[in-house]
């Protein structure tokens, strides 16, 4: 009897050091999950980089990246409690702002938004302007009920700009991967989409598609407002901030360490170190990042003149009656972590 005690006893001291090893462990490595649309969108390389170059490991936690097909999917992940932070559109924050979405906006990713409005190839013969859409199909990021994700947003205001009302076409989701708006175009499921790089020059590389707009070619947008918007930007909940402030401390660190590797490397060196290998995959990400050398903040930062313009964007892109119309943009902001640039 003694010596059943006596395997017992020591049974329990190995699982009560176990267990502390393990409980020890979490509280050294605690995890921290952020949805994104990708991967490998242009705009939210910085997300996929953050592991690569260990930055995770440098603030000691353990990061988890939840990809998605839109920037309103990733947000839903994040309301949701599947995630503590969502890199998405901010114009898709706002829409979930206004139908009543606890969403702030804490850091600046992207510097230029980079969304192509891109037509199917065999329809060049018939499409000359946005007005030659109506009763097309078009693809966009995929949205959700509680937001419009930002390629939604910028589709509806095109159409708008060129005599389309959005019920003369059909809204589709497209994903937000090459093989997800490929397989559109190819299986002529979708007549246009609007959607971003490196999929758009891929794309158009494939003779898939054509350009019609492009917020990145001035000429193409002339007129339309808004279209300097802040895409890319780190977003979570109220919640997180009040009780779990550490989390975004290191969250925050964690995305400004990526932007400023970022901009101290090739765009070959940020392909290598996100290992793409899949040599069109490659030469389309290189090729973008080589095209659009101002794509990502480099400090995270906010630009007030920005914010203004993505405002403008967003009231624009509303239609008569759609929630969202007295939304402030400074009212779902908190600057705390990087402050602004001007």
């Amino acid at each position: 009897m003694n010596k059943m005690r006596r395997i017992f006893f020591n049974l329990s001291v190995i699982f009560i050091f176990l267990t502390s090893i393990s409980s020890g462990h979490s509280a050294e490595s605690p995890r921290i999950v952020v949805s994104a649309p990708g991967p490998h969108n242009i705009s939210y390389l910085p997300v996929d980089l953050i592991p690569a170059i260990g930055a995770d490991t440098e603030e000691g936690v353990i990061l988890n990246i939840l990809h998605t097909g839109g920037g309103a999917v990733a947000l839903n992940n994040m309301l949701t409690r599947n995630a503590d932070f969502a890199v998405a559109g901010v114009p898709a924050a706002m829409s979930l702002k206004a139908n009543g979405g606890d969403v702030v906006v804490i850091t600046a990713v992207d510097k230029a938004p980079l969304f192509v409005l891109m037509v199917r190839e065999d329809l060049k013969d018939k499409v000359k302007s946005i007005a030659d859409l109506k009763g097309k199909v078009i693809g966009v990021n995929t949205s959700t009920k509680s937001a419009k994700t930002t390629s939604q947003q910028l589709a509806e205001l095109l159409l708008k700009s060129g005599g389309v009302d959005t019920d003369e076409v059909r809204i589709v989701p497209a994903g937000q991967s090459w093989v997800e708006q490929s397989s559109l175009m190819i299986s002529g499921q979708a007549d246009a989409v609007v959607g971003d790089e490196p999929f758009a020059t891929r794309l158009l590389k494939a003779k898939q598609v054509f350009f019609l707009a492009h917020l990145a070619q001035a000429q193409t947008v002339k007129g339309i407002k808004g279209t300097n918007f802040l895409h890319a930007a780190l977003e979570t909940r109220s919640d997180i901030i009040a009780y779990e402030p550490e989390k975004v401390t290191k969250m925050v660190r964690m995305v400004r360490k990526s932007l400023a590797w970022i901009a101290s490397h090739t765009p070959e060196e940020l392909v290598d170190t996100l290992g793409v290998h899949e040599e069109e995959e490659r030469t389309s990400l290189i090729q973008s990042l080589r095209q659009y050398p101002n794509a990502f903040s480099e400090d995270g930062t906010f630009d007030k003149a920005q914010l203004k313009e993505t405002e403008i964007f967003f009231h624009s892109s509303l239609e008569p009656g759609e929630v969202g119309g007295d939304l402030k943009l400074e009212n779902m902001l908190d600057a705390s972590w990087v402050g602004f640039s001007n």
